[in-house]
Parts: structure tokens; sequence; C-alpha cells
């Protein structure tokens, strides 16, 4: 079986490393898979591509500029044709619609993966209109959560078409990674507060950073590490140059290292507004980090507050302050907490459970296309 898989290079943060941990499980299940990330000079972001290379998957750049590019359209077409694919498999609104548009009229079943609802910004309302009238016409859409699977009912996909799969993560990468922060960072911060994702004021940057003002009045030594990148980066600097805490806060912007990065830090933090199952909490997990997390989407499913990690509600800085006091007070029960945390994340939510799940889904689309193609033949 070939999978195509399309990816946007401006994807949020985690499906990078899903679709990387994805295809390589995938792949051990007997699959040939392909994948496929949109190039735009206009988001040269290239760690997706990167990344699949490192880990030796096939990986094509389909040059694509402006809203609508036909020749990215063709590309997909020559793909298709090229490695014979038998599942085509885009993730974002993007490569939902260019998917759409190129397999069309219908030639390999469609699936996609809706990794999150679409922001309340006008153009992405716009995107998500077109989205749903494009994903109506799919054969099968996964979603991460139940969250997700709520909003596109909303939008009139039926039950039948909707198959919730949880997001995944490669364990042993995480468990067994080795500190990669620079040293006289470790020595300098202690301990080390830890914001990873893509930065934007739906995460709850400013509320991290009016907590870290507070937690430094008691643990002058603490440090704070935004890993991750977005339109909210220049915002956030400022805010913590007014706050007065901008020697103690670091923006590392986009890397590629992240098992070494999670080993490198104390505790993980994400005071989100909105989620659906965030792929830095399953990375923390895996890494054996305390996390403190709002209660969002399917972070509860993820995190049992006092059991494998802490929730604090949203926007609530003192409930935030007090969550980091207490970790950086009791290391041992901090370390209790990132334990039990790595025992549910490998119990629950590993890479080879996930790629069944797919695996499964592409061969349910698959049935009726056989099933054609036998009619045809036997006529």
């Amino acid at each position: 079986m070939t999978i195509l898989s399309l990816i946007s290079s401006e994807g949020p943060y985690g499906v990078e490393n899903l679709l990387v941990t994805l295809n390589r499980s995938l792949s051990r299940l007997g699959c040939s898979c392909i994948l496929g990330v949109f190039d735009d000079s206009r988001f040269p972001h290239k760690g997706i591509a990167e990344s699949a290379e490192r880990e030796g998957l096939t990986v094509t750049r389909i040059p694509c500029n402006g809203r609508l590019d036909l020749g990215a359209i063709k590309e997909i077409r020559r793909l298709i044709t090229l490695y014979q694919v038998d599942v085509l498999h885009p993730h974002g609104y993007k490569a939902d619609i260019y998917a759409y548009l190129a397999n069309w009229p219908h030639r390999v079943p469609l699936v996609s993966t809706v990794h999150n609802w679409p922001s309340r910004l006008l153009a992405m309302r716009f995107y998500a209109t077109l989205d749903r009238l494009v994903l109506s016409r799919f054969d099968q859409v996964a979603v991460v959560s139940d969250v997700v699977a709520d909003v596109l009912r909303r939008w009139g996909l039926t039950t039948d078409k909707l198959r919730t799969i949880n997001n995944a993560v490669d364990i042993k990468r995480y468990r067994s990674a080795s500190p990669t922060l620079p040293k006289d960072l470790i020595e300098s911060y202690h301990p080390i507060v830890g914001f990873v994702g893509r930065l934007v004021p739906a995460k709850g940057g400013e509320t991290l950073l009016r907590a870290a003002r507070e937690v430094l009045t008691l643990w002058p030594r603490a440090g704070f590490v935004f890993i991750g990148d977005g339109p909210s980066r220049e915002a956030w600097e400022t805010s913590a140059r007014i706050l007065g805490i901008s020697e103690r806060v670091r923006f590392l912007g986009s890397r590629t290292d992240m098992p070494g990065l999670y080993a490198s830090l104390d505790m993980v933090v994400l005071p989100s507004q909105v989620e659906s199952m965030p792929m830095c909490v399953l990375e923390a997990m895996a890494a054996g980090r305390p996390i403190i997390a709002t209660p969002v989407g399917a972070v509860p499913r993820l995190i049992t507050s006092g059991e494998t990690g802490l929730l604090v509600p949203v926007g609530d800085v003192n409930a935030l302050t007090n969550a980091i006091s207490r970790l950086a007070a009791n290391p041992e029960y901090a370390r209790t907490l990132g334990a039990q945390a790595f025992e549910r994340v490998s119990r629950q939510f590993s890479a080879d459970a996930m790629a069944q799940q797919y695996l499964e889904l592409y061969k349910q689309v698959l049935a009726p296309a056989e099933i054609r193609t036998d009619r045809l033949v036997t006529n």
C-alpha cells in the first residue's frame, strides 16, 4: 500500500513530528510512504522536510506560491501517477484543498487528518469554509480528539465519516535523549521552566510571563525558555522587557533537537486558552517531564491533576505561579509526576498503536475502490 501524505511547511507545531512518527511506523507495517511538503517561498521553514529526510523517509518538495498555484496541483497529480498512490492523506486546510483539486475527478481515496479547528481570524474562517466543503467530499476524516470531532459535526460532517485517532509519540526517541541546552544556561537557570509550541495568543504566553515575574520573586535563579516561533514572539519579548524579567527569559525559536531540549527542562508549562490534543504534552510525558497545563481540549485525557501533572484554570496567573513554585520546591514530587506521565503515555499513546489504526482506516477506504475496480473488470 502506497500512501502520499501532504503537509504545508508552515503547519502548526507538533504536526511535523507526528507525521514523521506516523510515516516511520507505517513503513514498519509494510506501507510505502511518501511525504509531500509544500515549499512556499513566503514561509521558508523547512523543518518537517529536513526532519523526515534525517529519518530516511521519502520526501518530495512541492513548489507552491500564492493562494492557488496550478503548478502545485499538477505536481501532486504527477506524484500520484509516479508512485502509484493508493491513498492520498493531507494534513491541514491548505493540504486538504490542494489534495481535493489534484485528485479531481476522483481517482484515489482521500483521507484527511484534522489536528485543530481554524483560527478566529476572518481570513482563516474563509479557508475553514472551503475546507468544510472539501472535507465533506473526502472518504474519511481522522480527528485527534473528540473535541475536534464535535466541531466538524457542527460543520455538517456526518459521524460515519469521522474517526478519532489519538496523536502519539515515539517513546524511545524522547526517553533516551541527553540535554542539548547550552551548559552555561543549564547551570545559571534553576529550575528551567519550558514552554513548547507555536507563539500565538491562544497558547497563553502572556499569562506565563506574568506568572514568571511572580515566580522569580520566590526563585530568583529560575529561568523560562520559550521553544517555537510564531507571530506573538515580538510581543512576548516586549512583555518580558516591560515586566523586567528579560534576563531570565530566553526565546529559542524553532528547533530540531526537541528530545534533547525536553531533557534539559525541569518542567513544561502549557497555559493554553484552547487546544485539541497538544503534541508538546505527549512529548513532555514521553520525556518524563512534569507538566503544568490548562484543562482545555483533550488535555484532561492526558493529565490527571496531581497524578500525571498539574492543571490550572485558564488565565489564572496566581494558580500558575503556585503550581510552578510547588514543583520547584518539591523536586521529588516533580519527578514522581514525570514518571507517572511517562507510564501513561507509554500505555495509551504509542506510535505503533496509532499507525495500526491509520492502516485499518486506509484499508477501509480502499475496500470500496477495490470493489468498484472488480466490477469494472467483470463488466
